[in-house]
């Protein structure tokens, strides 16, 4: 099960009250205060995590409470401190205010953390408030209250290219073929309902993350056709892969696909035009994707790539067409010369 956003609400623990407690041995007459601090209560933490990918664990736990810190003790012992409450999400994860939407912190390396619900402060025993004309004080301190809120977490995927186009124009397939990752594959469209990553070796020494990003459609800028659901995971992609199919199920013109798509882009977002594209024919295997290829390429005024992921036709050259453009992202000067 994929989820990629989730409300849930948070509270961080409550700190421990202070001890009034006063010192009493054997032949020690007034032996003054000795009430010990209260512990601090635990936080609320979300972490990111490299082995997590998607929110679906947080669907059925909805409240999340760090342990409270325990009440102070004589002999001035301090009250145990209460555990923290960590929650793991995927890399990529925006975290908001649920009542304001501003965004706490976006999460976008594996290892960043932030905490959402910090804990109470211990109160203070009698013992802070001994003085020179105060010696045995009566006065100790409640532990404050947990900090307490709704928060919404969103996951934007994060991934190295990403796989765009219309629905069945074969990515998913794509997908399966030059990873081991298993998207559904079926010859009806919106079979991919959510994003699906894919680790793709280039090399012995190099790797890089795919993501099948669900089909677009025309309007999907507005919402039409879950567009927002998919789109916002293009946000994150560093290189997009546009699959153009050479015969459409319904007929329509390959090049007004591929116009409509890059309409969509625009108008969501005006940065993924620029984005590095690489545009590819599918199903290289069809009679009409040779002709499709070069009526795109006198368009375009650059390269198409005809790859068939039945055949394997192409896959190569466009893996390392993709590594090319990543090492580009990472290094122009090393690329340029």
């Amino acid at each position: 099960m994929f989820l990629d956003r989730v409300t849930i609400f948070v509270k961080g623990g409550d700190g421990g009250d202070g001890c009034m407690s006063f010192r009493r041995e054997f032949k020690v007459p007034k032996g003054g205060p000795n009430g010990g601090d209260g512990g601090n209560g635990g936080s609320v933490v979300v972490r990111a995590e490299e082995n997590v990918d998607s929110l679906a664990a947080l669907a059925g736990h909805k409240h999340w409470r760090a342990g409270g810190g325990s009440p102070g003790q004589g002999s001035n012992w301090t009250g145990k401190s209460g555990d923290d409450d960590v929650i793991l999400v995927p890399p990529g994860t925006i975290v908001r205010d649920a009542d304001s939407g501003d965004v706490i912190r976006d999460l976008t390396t594996a290892g960043e953390s932030v905490v959402v619900a910090a804990g109470g402060r211990g109160g203070h025993g009698n013992t802070h408030y001994k003085t020179a004309t105060n010696r045995a004080p009566r006065e100790f301190e409640q532990g404050r209250p947990g900090e307490q809120r709704t928060i919404a977490l969103e996951l934007k995927v994060i991934a190295d290219a990403g796989l765009i186009g219309k629905p069945n124009a074969g990515k998913s397939t794509l997908l399966s073929r030059v990873s081991r990752a298993h998207p559904e594959i079926a010859d009806y469209p919106f079979t991919t309902k959510y994003p699906n990553l894919g680790m793709v070796s280039a090399s012995e020494d190099v790797a890089f993350v795919m993501a099948d990003i669900p089909g677009l459609i025309e309007g999907a800028h507005a919402g039409a056709g879950l567009g927002h659901e998919f789109l916002k995971h293009v946000e994150r992609t560093k290189v997009l892969v546009h699959l153009i199919e050479p015969d459409p199920q319904d007929q329509s013109d390959p090049l007004e696909n591929y116009r409509q798509i890059r309409e969509e882009l625009r108008l969501y977002n005006p940065s993924l035009v620029d984005r590095p594209e690489i545009v590819v024919v599918s199903k290289a295997e069809l009679p009409g994707a040779q002709e499709t290829a070069g009526r795109l390429q006198q368009e375009l005024g650059s390269a198409v790539t005809c790859i068939s992921a039945v055949t394997g036709k192409g896959l190569p050259a466009l893996i390392a067409a993709i590594t090319r453009e990543l090492a580009a992202l990472k290094d122009p000067a090393a690329v340029a010369e």
